[in-house]
């Protein structure tokens, strides 16, 4: 890659081309969308966010089966049905390392929480720190599901206090949170600013190539480092440009160098 210098300029003229819902496609923030009501947009998201890891062509087949269970009203089903039908109905469940005992722990805890809380918002609301960011929020809500679903430990909601980079938690804020093109939003009492990267392996590769991070490890650490660049160009949004950078990646029919270069190019006449 050519010696391509960041600023929100080229930011926005990548986010321009690329934030658009032709783009989605294979993600699973696509089956979020099939959903109108915000508490399926939860549950869903909880669910898709949870299962991202892996091939993405495996996670769609894996979210599509919890979902063909669950039927075309998945929090009226969970709120209809006891213990006892969730553990069976998921009983052979099973992607790679996550069971089906834990997707019926997942969703028990969506429905005891809300029980509890009012809604999932409201749970994450609930923390109180002086931490501006999504951080003391999504613990309390992680640590609100887990226990509330009856496990002590589970795949699919990875605890902020491990020190993991909580990918998939913070994909599920991203998703809940923004509202663009690509992004649904619904949680209209959470500050896009306060958002933190979900570093995967297509944000880390790319934050590293433009020197945004020395760091060896994608831990939480990293991305809190790598949302803090991103905030100097948009801290009202600053993962605004998630979505549309990791597509470079993710979208194996885009050549991400020339892109880069090609709109650095047309910016700035030439590149340095």
């Amino acid at each position: 890659m050519a010696r391509i210098v960041l600023n929100r300029e080229l930011l926005e003229a990548v986010y321009d081309r690329f934030n658009r819902p032709e783009y989605i496609e294979p993600d699973p923030l696509q089956a979020v969308l099939k959903y109108r009501s915000l508490r399926d947009r939860e549950l869903v998201g909880l669910i898709a966010a949870g299962l991202a890891y892996g091939r993405v062509a495996s996670i769609l087949v894996s979210v599509d089966k919890v979902l063909k269970i669950l039927g075309p009203q998945p929090s009226k089903r969970i709120e209809e049905v006891d213990d006892a039908w969730l553990d069976e109905s998921f009983a052979s469940f099973r992607h790679r390392w996550t069971t089906g005992a834990e997707v019926a722990g997942l969703l028990k805890g969506i429905r005891n929480t809300r029980t509890q809380y009012g809604s999932l918002e409201k749970c994450f609301l609930s923390a109180e720190s002086d931490d501006p960011s999504v951080m003391p929020g999504l613990t309390v809500l992680m640590q609100s599901l887990l226990k509330e679903g009856g496990l002590q430990k589970n795949s699919l909601l990875p605890q902020p206090a491990s020190g993991s980079a909580s990918k998939r938690p913070l994909l599920f804020l991203r998703w809940m949170v923004r509202s663009d093109a690509v992004d649904p939003g619904g949680w209209k009492n959470v500050s896009p600013s306060a958002l933190i990267v979900p570093l995967d392996t297509h944000m880390y590769q790319f934050a590293k190539k433009m020197r945004m991070t020395r760091r060896k490890q994608a831990n939480l650490k990293t991305a809190i480092e790598i949302t803090s660049k991103y905030a100097k160009f948009c801290p009202e949004d600053p993962v605004k440009y998630d979505f549309a950078l990791t597509r470079l990646g993710i979208r194996t029919e885009l050549s991400a160098n020339q892109i880069l270069e090609d709109i650095f190019a047309q910016k700035h006449g030439d590149t340095e």
